[in-house]
């Protein structure tokens, strides 16, 4: 039977329901990577696409018809904290960071403290960013200290109601500039420090030396990322770093990703030779420190045009206002970086960068049926999901922003008829 959106909307089913078989008809299909637009049918059977085509059977599936609206897999909402944090000004509700110690001389690494532990899969924020189309996230740990240049591990998670990461944990250290409280004031001691971290976990220096900045755990979690278990996600802006950090990656073998990239343009043809993958806000378009200043808004452009794996990311409200990073990819495209780059960032680059491409990130046979459609454009700031299909279920696009809207927009109560505020229904 054959289903227009608003009919598919109000047949809508619980989130926690069976999967669905679902065929989208006339869609502009965007699977993926650098892949165009084009003009195809999508299969879910089970919450697991089948296939991508045209013409495919309809036989006891559900069909939507998309009148040649965009159809896209579910997009990265960028590195965040939603799942651990909801109020980011009430600290008992955030979850991301953890208290390294207070004072530049109360050093404390902790690489085993894993962010993922913490993740709620009934966050608020959930909703608000899966009904703007944004399927999963990088969620990243942080340091409410001063004293660590290693923030934690953090790793993907899925908004469809599960509770585990999926794939390789990430390790977040925080270089340069933003880095140097915690190490001395300098940003040669970062390296000094993490070639320590490196000693220790190869025994020269030993777990009872008076010098060791590691516990048992911090060597064991330290060492995945050392045999090449994980990406290090690396906070830096300068072109100077960056090239520091390319080298230090060549010598230990370990895969890094940079977060920031400002100056990355500078260095674009190591970071492509290397195939470094850079996640930058390409919103940026002044220096905000001494570390970026040469920031450039078509950063992104310049990098894709190199070769280098581009990413987006944002670095205020990236948890509630996650929809935000579809702008930051539109304009990069706005500023020269080719569109279908772009999406990319927003789907195959990220879920390679994170070594789960096999689940996130595609339309293509075997993977989750997360897919959304779009009312244009999804690199345009007007363009909206019109549905979002989860596992092969349809969605219900109710949020927290949807519940505050249709409650405010009644008429105002008249106390004098004996009626309640609005904020008591």
């Amino acid at each position: 039977m054959k289903r227009s959106l608003l009919a598919l909307a109000l047949l809508s089913v619980a989130f926690t329901a069976s999967a669905q078989n679902l065929l989208i008809r006339n869609a502009k299909v965007v699977a993926g990577g650098n892949a165009a637009p084009r003009d195809a049918d999508v299969l879910i059977r089970n919450g697991v696409i089948q296939s991508v085509g045209n013409g495919l059977s309809s036989s006891g599936v559900t069909v939507v018809d998309a009148n040649g609206r965009f159809v896209t897999p579910m997009l990265f909402g960028g590195i965040s904290d939603i799942g651990v944090e909801e109020v980011s000004g009430e600290r008992s509700t955030v979850d991301s960071s953890f208290a390294h110690g207070n004072t530049r001389e109360q050093m404390e690494i902790r690489p085993e403290f894993d962010v993922t532990l913490a993740f709620n899969p009934d966050s608020i924020l959930i909703p608000v960013a899966r009904n703007e189309g944004i399927g999963w996230t990088l969620v990243s740990a942080g340091s409410s200290g001063v004293s660590s240049i290693v923030l934690g591990q953090g790793g993907v998670v899925r908004f469809n109601g599960d509770t585990e990461a999926i794939g390789p944990r990430a390790l977040f250290l925080n270089m340069g500039e933003a880095g140097a409280s915690a190490s001395g004031n300098s940003r040669a001691a970062q390296w000094m420090i993490l070639d320590q971290l490196i000693d220790e976990v190869q025994g020269k220096i030993g777990p009872d030396s008076r010098f060791a900045l590691l516990t048992p755990a911090g060597r064991k979690a330290f060492s995945k990322y050392l045999a090449g278990n994980g990406r290090v996600f690396v906070g830096m802006n300068r072109a100077s770093d960056i090239r520091q950090l390319l080298k230090w990656s060549a010598r230990t073998g370990v895969k890094v990703a940079i977060v920031g990239g400002d100056e990355g343009w500078k260095v674009a043809n190591d970071l492509a030779r290397a195939k470094v993958p850079v996640f930058i806000n390409a919103l940026n378009a002044l220096p905000s420190n001494f570390d970026s200043l040469g920031t450039r808004l078509d950063n992104a452009a310049l990098l894709n045009q190199a070769g280098v794996p581009v990413s987006f990311y944002q670095s205020d409200m990236a948890s509630h206002m996650a929809f935000k990073v579809r702008q930051i990819a539109g304009n990069a495209v706005s500023y020269g970086m080719p569109w279908q780059a772009a999406f990319a960032g927003l789907t195959t680059v990220p879920a390679q960068a994170m070594g789960v491409a096999d689940k996130v990130g595609s339309i293509a046979a075997g993977h989750p049926g997360d897919v959304v459609i779009w009312s244009g454009d999804p690199l345009e700031v007007n363009a909206i999901a019109d549905q979002v299909i989860v596992n092969g279920r349809v969605v219900d696009m109710r949020s927290r922003h949807t519940e505050l809207r249709d409650r405010y927009l009644k008429p105002t109560p008249n106390p004098d008829q004996g009626q309640m505020p609005r904020a008591y229904e």
